[in-house]
C-alpha cells in the first residue's frame, strides 16, 4: 500500500511510434514522496505519466492488485524459495541487479561488513515509520536546473514569467501547507544569490533591470510569509533566520531601496531637511531584501489579544473604557491592532498564505478600524493646531514611511484580502487568490456587497471597505523615499492600486466612501496628502486626484475641483524656484536644469500634474467661473513651459470640437497659457505651423 507501480502507454504519433513507460510511485500519509519514469523528461512539476497512473489508481482502485509488503511475502517464503525468488529476479534483470547482487551477497558473507551490523532490512514498499517526515516529492535538482535557466536568459524568452509561475507555485504550496513551500523558496534563492551577474553589476555600479529588481522584491515578501507562518516550529524558524543572516551578509545581495554600491548616490541632502539637514544617510545601515524577513523572525503569535481576534467574530468589550491611543478596543467595544501598519499587513498576508483566510480576514477588519480611529484621531489633533500651523506655513514630516510603494505592500495586502470575500464569482474564498492576477491576465471580475461582518458600520461591506483603505493609503501625506528604484516603486504602485479600483462599478454606497474620504484629505491637514499644510517633500497627489476627481465629479462637483486644485500643488519646486517678478500672474521662475537629483521622477510627476489639469479643463467646458479658477491654478502650480504649451494645445483643441460651436472662454485659456510661454512659442512656430496661424488669428 506503500509503493504503485505500472505501465503508461503513449499512443503512437504520426512522427513517433507507441512508447511503453515504466513508472514508479512511493507515498506515505496521502502524499507521493518520490516519483520515477522511465520517459526521461525533466521538469519541476510531474509528467504526464506519473499524473495518468496517479488518477487511474484514484479512480480505478479495484482494478489495481493490491499485495502485503515484499518484507511479509519474503517472510513467508521457505529456503527454496527464497533461493529461487533470488535467481529468477538477476536472471530478469541480470544487467541491472547483477553487479548489485554480486556485491550485497559478498557483504552478507563478510561477518565484519556494515550491513551485518544493522538489524533486518530495508522495504521500500512498506512504507515510513511515523516518526519519519514525510512531505510531498520535489525533485530539488531539477528546480535548481530551471531557475538557474530562467536567469541566465535574462528576463527574455518568457523567463521572467517562468519565474513569477515558480513564485506562484511556493504561495500555493504555503496554502495547502506543504512544507515543501519553504524547501523550494530555499532552492529558487541559492540560485538568485548564485547569479554572476550580482557581481557584475556591484563591480560596474550598475542598477539591475526594473522586471529583475521586481523578482528580488517578491522573493523577500515571501520569505517574510514563510517565517510569520503562524504554525511553524520553533527549531524550522531558527534554521530559517541562520540561512537568511548567511544570505544577507553576502556582499552581492541587493539591497531593499535598490541602490547598490556605486547605483545611484545618496543625495538625502540635496534638498534642505530642517532640524535633519546635516545628518548623513549614508552611514545608516543599508537594509536588504531579507531585512524585513529576518526581523520578522522576532515576532511572535502568542498575543492573546491578537489570538482573540483571529480566532472569533465575536471578540468584543463593550464595557472597555480606556480610550488613550492605543487602547485595545474603539468606543463601540471593536477589537483594535495597534502595530507598525506594514507589519501588520504582513501578518494578513501570512495568514492569506498559509491557508487561513478567515483568520487573515478578521484581522485586516480590526486593522482597518484601527487606521480609521487614526484618522480620527489626526483630525482632531490638526484642527487643535489649525491655526499657528496656517501661521506658520510649514510642517513638518509626520509620515517617513509611505504604505503605497512600501517593500511589503501593506494597503494591497488589505484591499486584497477584502476584495476577496466579495467577489461574485469567487469560488475558492476557502483557500488563496488568483495567482494570475500578477502575470496579466485578470480577468474582469464582478464585486457585490456580501453580509457585512460584525465589526462594520450599518450599511459596509467588504467592498465598502476594501475601497475605503485603498483611499486612505492613496491619499496619505508620505516622504518622497530615496533612489530611483524606490521613486519608481511608489508611482507603479499607485497605479496599481488605481487601476484596481476602476475594475469597481461605483455605487451610491462607494460613493458615500469617497465624499467620506474627499473630505477628510481635504482636512487633515499634515496628515494628509491633500492637506493644507503639508511637508515640501511629500509625494504629490496629482494621479489620485485625477482618478478621485473623475470619480466625484458627477456626483458632487463642488468637492470633485476642491480635491483636484489642491493637488496641483508642486512644493518640491515652488520652495526651491528663485524669487522673481510675481506681479505678473502668469510668471514663471526660471528653473536650474539639472534640478533637484533627489526627485528622479520628477519628470514623471510633473507630465501628471499636467494630466490632472487637461482633465479639469476639458470638465469645466461651458463653465467660466471653473476655467478662470483652473487657469489661475495652472498659471500658479506649473512650472514647466512644455508643459503649459501642452495645455494650451489642449484647451485650444477642446475648445473648437467639431460637433460644437468654438468655446470662448476656453479660446481665452489658450491665449492665455499660450502667451505665458511667449518666448517657447515662437521657437514652436516652425513645428507647428497651422497651431501658431490659429493662435494669430
Amino acid at each position: 500500500g506503500f509503493h504503485l507501480s505500472g505501465t503508461v502507454t503513449d499512443p503512437a504519433m504520426q512522427s513517433e511510434p507507441e512508447t511503453v513507460c515504466n513508472v514508479a510511485i512511493s507515498f506515505d500519509r496521502c502524499k507521493i514522496t518520490s516519483v520515477t519514469c522511465s520517459c526521461g523528461n525533466k521538469d519541476i512539476f510531474y509528467c504526464a505519466h506519473v499524473v495518468a497512473l496517479s488518477l487511474y489508481r484514484i479512480r480505478k482502485p479495484d482494478q489495481v492488485k493490491l499485495h502485503l509488503p515484499i518484507s511479509e511475502t519474503l517472510f513467508q517464503m521457505n529456503r527454496d524459495q527464497l533461493q529461487k525468488f533470488v535467481q529468477y529476479l538477476i536472471t530478469v534483470h541480470h544487467t541491472e541487479v547483477l553487479p548489485t547482487a554480486q556485491k550485497l551477497a559478498d557483504e552478507i558473507l563478510s561477518q565484519n561488513s556494515e550491513i551485518n551490523q544493522v538489524h533486518g532490512a530495508p522495504d521500500p514498499t512498506a512504507g515510513a515509520s511515523i516518526d519519519d517526515e514525510n512531505c510531498w516529492h520535489l525533485d530539488e535538482e531539477q528546480v535548481q536546473e530551471q531557475v538557474k535557466l530562467f536567469l541566465s536568459q535574462g528576463g527574455y524568452h518568457g523567463s521572467g514569467k517562468q519565474l513569477n509561475l515558480l513564485f506562484a507555485k511556493v504561495r500555493e504550496m504555503l496554502k495547502m501547507r506543504d512544507s515543501n513551500g519553504a524547501r523550494m523558496l530555499t532552492l529558487i534563492t541559492e540560485q538568485f544569490m548564485a547569479d554572476p551577474r550580482l557581481s557584475l553589476w556591484t563591480q560596474q555600479g550598475t542598477a539591475m533591470t526594473d522586471k529583475y529588481r521586481q523578482l528580488w522584491d517578491e522573493l523577500g515578501a515571501l520569505w517574510m510569509c514563510i517565517v510569520l507562518n503562524p504554525h511553524c516550529k520553533l527549531e524550522q524558524k531558527v534554521s530559517w533566520l541562520k540561512q537568511l543572516k548567511k544570505w544577507n551578509g553576502v556582499d552581492v545581495c541587493p539591497w531593499e531601496d535598490g541602490n547598490h554600491g556605486n547605483e545611484l548616490p545618496n543625495l538625502t541632502n540635496a534638498l534642505p531637511q530642517g532640524a535633519n539637514a546635516n545628518q548623513d544617510s549614508s552611514n545608516r545601515p543599508h537594509r536588504t531584501v531579507f531585512t524585513r524577513a529576518i526581523e520578522a523572525c522576532e515576532l511572535h503569535w502568542q498575543d492573546s489579544h491578537l489570538q482573540h481576534i483571529i480566532s472569533s467574530d465575536l471578540y468584543t468589550n463593550y464595557c472597555y473604557h480606556e480610550h488613550t491611543e492605543n487602547s485595545l478596543f474603539d468606543s463601540r467595544g471593536w477589537p483594535l491592532w495597534h502595530e507598525h501598519v506594514p507589519t501588520a499587513c504582513a501578518r494578513v498576508d501570512a495568514l492569506r498564505s498559509h491557508g487561513y483566510p478567515q483568520e487573515a480576514l478578521r484581522l485586516a477588519i480590526a486593522i482597518v478600524n484601527t487606521l480609521r480611529r487614526q484618522q480620527q484621531k489626526q483630525l482632531e489633533m490638526f484642527q487643535a493646531q489649525k491655526k499657528e500651523l496656517l501661521q506658520i506655513g510649514v510642517t513638518s514630516i509626520t509620515n517617513l514611511e509611505g504604505w503605497v510603494g512600501h517593500p511589503l505592500d501593506p494597503i494591497g495586502t488589505l484591499f486584497s484580502s477584502l476584495i476577496e470575500a466579495c467577489r461574485v464569482d469567487d469560488e475558492s474564498f476557502h483557500g488563496f487568490s488568483d495567482f494570475t492576477e500578477n502575470m496579466g491576465q485578470c480577468k474582469s471580475l464582478e464585486y457585490q456587497h456580501l453580509p457585512a461582518h460584525k465589526f462594520l458600520e450599518e450599511g459596509e461591506s467588504y467592498l465598502t471597505l476594501a475601497v475605503e483603505v485603498a483611499l486612505i493609503g492613496l491619499g496619505q501625506q508620505r516622504i518622497m523615499p530615496d533612489g530611483l528604484y524606490a521613486q519608481e516603486k511608489v508611482c507603479r504602485n499607485e497605479e496599481q492600486l488605481i487601476s484596481k479600483l476602476q475594475e469597481i462599478e461605483l455605487d451610491d454606497t462607494l460613493v458615500k466612501i469617497f465624499r467620506k474620504q474627499a473630505v477628510f484629505l481635504l482636512e487633515a491637514g499634515p496628515y494628509s496628502g491633500l492637506g493644507e499644510v503639508i511637508h515640501r517633500d511629500s509625494v504629490p497627489m496629482h494621479t489620485f486626484a485625477k482618478y478621485l476627481f473623475t470619480c466625484l465629479l458627477p456626483h458632487d462637483a463642488e468637492l470633485a475641483y476642491k480635491s483636484a486644485l489642491r493637488a496641483m500643488r508642486l512644493l518640491v519646486l515652488e520652495s526651491m524656484a528663485p524669487l522673481g517678478d510675481t506681479s505678473r500672474p502668469h510668471h514663471i521662475a526660471s528653473v536650474v536644469p539639472n534640478r533637484y537629483p533627489r526627485w528622479f521622477t520628477l519628470s514623471h510627476i510633473e507630465s501628471q500634474q499636467c494630466e490632472l489639469a487637461s482633465t479639469m479643463l476639458t470638465a469645466a467646458k461651458g463653465d467660466v467661473q471653473r476655467l478662470e479658477t483652473v487657469l489661475e491654478s495652472i498659471q500658479k502650480n506649473i512650472h514647466s513651459s512644455s508643459h503649459i504649451f501642452k495645455l494650451a494645445q489642449d484647451a485650444f483643441k477642446i475648445a473648437t470640437l467639431m460637433d460644437s460651436l468654438p468655446d470662448i472662454t476656453l479660446l481665452k485659456v489658450s491665449l492665455e497659457l499660450g502667451l505665458q510661454v511667449f518666448p517657447s512659442f515662437i521657437i514652436t512656430t516652425v513645428e507647428d505651423r497651422n497651431w501658431t496661424l490659429c493662435w494669430w488669428v
